[in-house]
């Protein structure tokens, strides 16, 4: 089917008991192309993967590499021999760019990239351009050209606040990387980092395999929803949404069931962790990882959120016993409520006291209609707008891909997202965002565009059938254009500051806040309409939609609380004990579900490796934006005046500036109460275990 442009009409003819009614259905270019079948795309000829014409063949990340490294060599001869100055602080900028071109590319398609020869070619690069990181941040005669330049008051004081930041932020990754260590120590200290790179990788790929059974453990009547490989059913995700008990019982046993060599990888990885973080000074790998970004430290965050602030926890007491009363209602086998139930069971609770059938709402959620509704919000809010590209041969990895320009009403091209929206054989069932190409200013004065992808595990389009998205679909997807646009919208002078290359508990912020724009009624009204008849949503579904968000939200929060505590505690003191007894003692005590025997849910807990002892992140970004949208967009949701603030106090500096300034300002001061609330019952675990 060929991809239809500009205005793309689907008709249908709808009977009444009166008349024949034709409604028709328009869409913009961009929602044409996203409710269309993609046009066949040639993935094998010269122009390589994003345009990078050696990623043609997986050979071309080793032609790749090559150009960096020689690229690199040339780099710190000149940071090394030039006086400290500005162009010291650009040459370090202009290394890091060349890297991580390499690096960040093959951190996508190590992942996503359908065929294996690509996906291992890619690990291999990132392990490489890895290495080549961890001894550059411990070489001795680089670090003291940067240095030289930051213990220089006079050439310090004529740097503007951004050039000063960015050497600043260089010399943290030399300092946490060990750089004042002896040389032997500095070789240890590389030798540890780059076990982690092959730790992570090993423990990153395996929380995505599927489990095994044999076909005939599991009752005949429910082996249908799950994959059968000839005798035995692969399981590769918990399906917490099935409305069979037994379904969720038997996915949640065996997808959790312990992989003895996965434990063990994370028992290393742990110790690894601890002992760099030991090796270069810091006190646990929790403080290493937590010195430069919002929290500082562990302690300083236990002592920011220590006050006697009651939080009610009733509420999420009160959140499980509307479960469980739905559960027995539902005639389940059993009336104890169990983990495996905490998503069917709020979602049915929601479904019940407002009427919500996640059925009725699709039909309206088409994907062309949520891309046009965040075009539409991008547009009134900060003057941005997608145009739809067709990608050139050979520049995508599968065919379903598609490629959107970003363009500012008046400033042009901002960069490019690849949508890799669509399920398929072998992709991670995750939604996230991955930078490809940082931007930044070059030397010859024009922008090196941002580019990145948006991977999300949408059903693909049929003939006759545009994909169409549950709440909870749509809600993902606003989600990660949030990180997308504040990669097009960082528009910073360097790379290394780049967009979300930030704080990572600041990072989160802008992805958290378009949650908030994702479930307001007035938002939602705006591009809501039925796929097939073009008739919006009724404001009555729109609006008990949006109010169900309220309902079983504490229990919901808490369940993050509990995964941050868990990755808090496996970065903080060792414990002497088993990841899973570590698990268990926290699941019970704390997050109010019984933990089920013979499971390791740690082991699916893939955010332990970029967001390791950082998972705290989302309720720290959450609490921001929060702020942010209440200060900011409540009123007023399409309001472009405080649409242009956001971007030009918040989006634009990317990493360039410290987080907590840019939310102190008089309509974005951040409330000590609102975190200390929100926070309590997280450090109050903390504190719990850290005394141990």
């Amino acid at each position: 089917v060929v991809m239809m442009l500009a205005c793309q009409r689907f008709v249908s003819v709808v009977r009444n008991s009166r008349t024949l009614s034709r409604h028709v259905t328009t869409w913009s270019p961009v929602g044409a192309a996203f409710n269309a079948q993609q046009r066949k795309v040639d993935l094998f000829q010269k122009n390589g993967l994003f345009g990078v014409p050696a990623l043609s063949t997986p050979a071309g990340f080793e032609v790749a590499q090559q150009r960096a490294l020689r690229e690199t060599e040339q780099l710190v001869e000149i940071a090394c021999n030039n006086p400290p100055g500005a162009l010291t602080v650009e040459t370090f900028d202009q290394l890091s760019d060349s890297l991580c071109k390499v690096a960040d590319l093959a951190d996508f398609v190590k992942v996503g990239h359908p065929d294996p020869a690509f996906r291992d070619a890619a690990e291999k690069a990132c392990i490489n351009i890895g290495t080549v990181v961890e001894r550059l941040n411990t070489n001795v005669e680089l670090c003291r050209s940067l240095k030289n330049l930051l213990d220089n008051k006079e050439v310090l004081d004529s740097l503007d606040p951004d050039t000063r930041r960015v050497a600043e932020l260089f010399m943290f990754d030399f300092e946490i990387s060990g750089i004042h260590l002896d040389e032997s120590k500095r070789g240890k200290a590389v030798s540890l980092n780059v076990n982690l790179l092959d730790l992570n990788n090993e423990f990153l790929n395996g929380t995505h395999l599927p489990n095994r059974i044999e076909k005939t453990a599991l009752p005949e009547h429910i082996r249908h929803c799950f994959s059968i490989d000839g005798n035995s059913i692969q399981i590769g995700g918990l399906h917490a949404d099935s409305p069979d008990e037994l379904v969720r019982e038997a996915a949640y046993k065996i997808f959790l069931f312990p992989n003895s060599s996965l434990l063990l990888c994370l028992d290393d990885l742990l110790t690894c962790r601890n002992e760099l973080a030991k090796l270069v000074g810091y006190e646990s790998f929790a403080h290493r990882a937590l010195n430069g970004t919002m929290a500082k430290t562990p302690g300083k965050v236990l002592c920011t959120c220590s006050h006697n602030v009651p939080i009610p926890q009733s509420r999420t007491a009160k959140d499980f016993n509307l479960m469980r009363d739905m559960k027995m209602k539902m005639n389940s086998r059993s009336t104890v409520l169990m983990p495996w139930d905490h998503s069917y069971f709020s979602s049915a609770v929601r479904a019940e006291r407002y009427k919500i059938d996640p059925s009725l709402y699709s039909p309206y959620f088409s994907l062309g209609a949520c891309m046009e509704g965040l075009n539409m919000l991008f547009s009134q809010l900060l003057g941005v707008s997608f145009r739809n590209e067709q990608p050139m041969a050979g520049e995508v990895w599968s065919e379903e891909v598609r490629k959107l320009a970003v363009v500012h009403e008046t400033e042009g091209l901002l960069g490019y997202i690849y949508c890799d929206f669509f399920r398929r054989p072998d992709k991670p069932h995750q939604d996230c965002h991955f930078t490809i190409q940082g931007g930044r200013l070059k030397k010859d004065g024009e922008y090196q565009h941002p580019v990145v992808v948006l991977m999300l595990s949408l059903p693909p389009p049929t003939r006759s059938t545009p994909t169409l998205l549950n709440p909870g679909m749509m809600e993902n997807l606003f989600h990660e254009m949030g990180h997308a646009m504040h990669s097009m919208l960082g528009r910073t002078r360097y790379q290394h500051v780049t967009g979300t290359r930030c704080s990572t508990d600041f990072a989160e912020v802008p992805s958290i806040l378009m949650e908030f724009f994702a479930t307001d009624y007035r938002v939602v009204n705006q591009f809501a309409r039925h796929y097939q008849t073009g008739q919006p949503l009724p404001k009555s579904m729109v609006s008990r939609l949006c109010e169900s968000k309220r309902i079983c939200g504490a229990a919901d929060t808490q369940l993050q609380v509990f995964y941050a505590a868990l990755d808090q505690v496996y970065h903080g003191k060792p414990q002497n004990r088993s990841t899973t007894d570590i698990l268990k003692k926290i699941q019970e005590k704390f997050y109010g579900l019984p933990y089920v025997p013979n499971t390791a849910w740690q082991l699916r807990f893939s955010h332990l490796i970029g967001y390791g002892a950082k998972y705290y992140s989302y309720l720290m970004s959450r609490a921001i934006a929060s702020m942010v949208w209440r200060q900011c967009f409540q009123k007023d949701p399409f309001n472009r005046d405080m649409g242009e603030r956001y971007r030009r106090e918040m989006l634009a500096h990317g990493g360039s500036k410290e987080p907590m300034l840019m939310v102190q300002g008089k309509e974005l001061t951040l409330s000590l109460f609102f975190l200390a609330t929100t926070f309590l019952p997280f450090f109050r675990v903390l504190a719990l275990f850290f005394s141990y």
